[in-house]
């Protein structure tokens, strides 16, 4: 009777699911990812809901932050262990070493990995030789413009430098085609950095050298000039003190923009008719050079996902990493971010209808120019964001809010 019940109980287990294997074999891994720019929340969503279907074993919680968040709150849950997989910027590699905050990873990057990656991706996770992570959004900024804007005011070519940029801005507002043809994302924010770095990048300019910070004169300093130039002149659109990508992005879909510096994700979204007033009048090229200095300037903005230290389940975690990072995937998304992967500029689905902003691409992505690689990276970029502002608004000379911002950069 004892075995009869028994056996009635285990099939009836069998049945309900407490022993099937699957009940047991499901794990959570926690991914945190940005909230703006690049992928959508939806695409990563999209992306996810694929992988699950792929790996049913694996379940993937995910949170979204705006960018602004993303460091502190990788950096704040290591002591709780929240998260698997994090989504980092090209310039935190060096602090997150340094922190034992991202597992090394160089062991599990396959040949085939290194052989398709475009070399200049690696830069996005490496960190004194080793490889914290996958790159995953390859990205620069690129000047878009308006063109019909540019048509209406006689204007043949983009500028191929950034004094014709205000040369053909002063133009249109001569024109009375716009009070303010140029738009930036110059918030006191990381956004800032990027377009400052662009332009830095553009004059020749040194963050750090020799470990001392170089970019109160030479380049740094012209490149901070030009933005403040830009600003009173009237050129630029007053608000872009306040502005971030996002913003950018907006105000040139409504067509109040001439031109305007922002990521690759602009170029699709600016090209749709249903949320853009300026659908099939977008160029991009990328950002201008300096006369006898540069011929193009672009900022390295790219993006990889690694594994936290604090992961208990880093196969899982690398699982999903490898699934977001793939050809397959990162081909099926190309209209918001490029591949990282050589092989896909080849491939006609990933090239057809933004064949402009790839020829773009294939200049500005080469002339990437990073951020400098220091763990004292968030030091240096809030004081250069002060030094940035307060020039901006007239409570600094640009060359004494640089000095400050040396003088306060941790370096």
């Amino acid at each position: 009777m004892l075995k009869s019940i028994s056996r009635t109980l285990l099939g009836a287990a069998f049945i309900s699911g407490a022993f099937m294997p699957h009940a047991f074999a499901e794990t959570s891994i926690n991914a945190l990812f940005m909230a703006q720019a690049a992928y959508s929340e939806a695409d990563v969503r999209a992306m996810t809901e694929a992988f699950s279907k792929a790996n049913p074993d694996i379940k993937v919680n995910l949170e979204f932050v705006p960018y602004e968040g993303l460091h502190d709150k990788t950096v704040l849950a290591q002591g709780s262990g929240g998260y698997d997989v994090v989504l980092f910027d090209v310039i935190w590699p060096a602090e997150y070493a340094s922190n034992n905050v991202l597992v090394d990873v160089s062991a599990r990057i396959t040949e085939e990995m290194k052989k398709g990656v475009l070399p200049g991706a690696w830069t996005t996770v490496n960190y004194d030789g080793k490889s914290y992570g996958m790159p995953w959004i390859l990205d620069t900024k690129y000047l878009f413009y308006n063109k019909e804007i540019l048509e209406k005011a006689g204007i043949k070519n983009p500028p191929k430098t950034w004094d014709e940029l205000a040369e053909q801005a002063k133009i249109i507002k001569d024109k009375g085609l716009l009070a303010t043809p140029i738009s930036w994302s110059w918030s006191q924010a990381e956004a800032a950095i990027c377009d400052y770095t662009t332009l830095v990048s553009a004059y020749g300019g040194d963050f750090i050298k020799d470990g001392k910070p170089a970019f109160q004169s030479g380049g740094g300093l012209d490149a901070l000039n030009y933005m403040v130039t830009s600003y009173s002149s009237g050129l630029t659109n007053p608000n872009s003190k306040e502005f971030l990508e996002e913003d950018v992005r907006k105000v040139f879909q409504n067509g109040e923009a001439a031109f305007a510096l922002n990521w690759t994700y602009m170029y699709n979204m600016a090209n749709d008719p249903k949320d853009s007033k300026v659908a099939g009048k977008v160029g991009v090229v990328p950002a201008p050079g300096v006369a006898g200095k540069s011929e193009v300037s672009a900022v390295n903005g790219s993006m990889g996902l690694g594994i936290t230290t604090a992961s208990k389940h880093p196969e899982e975690a690398w699982k999903f990493i490898t699934f977001m990072t793939s050809q397959q995937t990162q081909n099926q998304y190309a209209k918001l971010s490029l591949p990282i992967w050589a092989s896909s500029y080849d491939d006609p689905e990933v090239t057809k209808g933004q064949e402009e902003l790839i020829a773009a691409a294939k200049l500005g992505l080469a002339a990437m120019y990073p951020r400098p690689t220091t763990p004292k990276y968030q030091e240096l970029s809030t004081a250069l964001q002060q030094a940035i502002q307060e020039s901006l608004l007239g409570q600094a000379k640009p060359e004494d809010a640089l000095r400050g911002a040396a003088e306060n950069s941790g370096l």
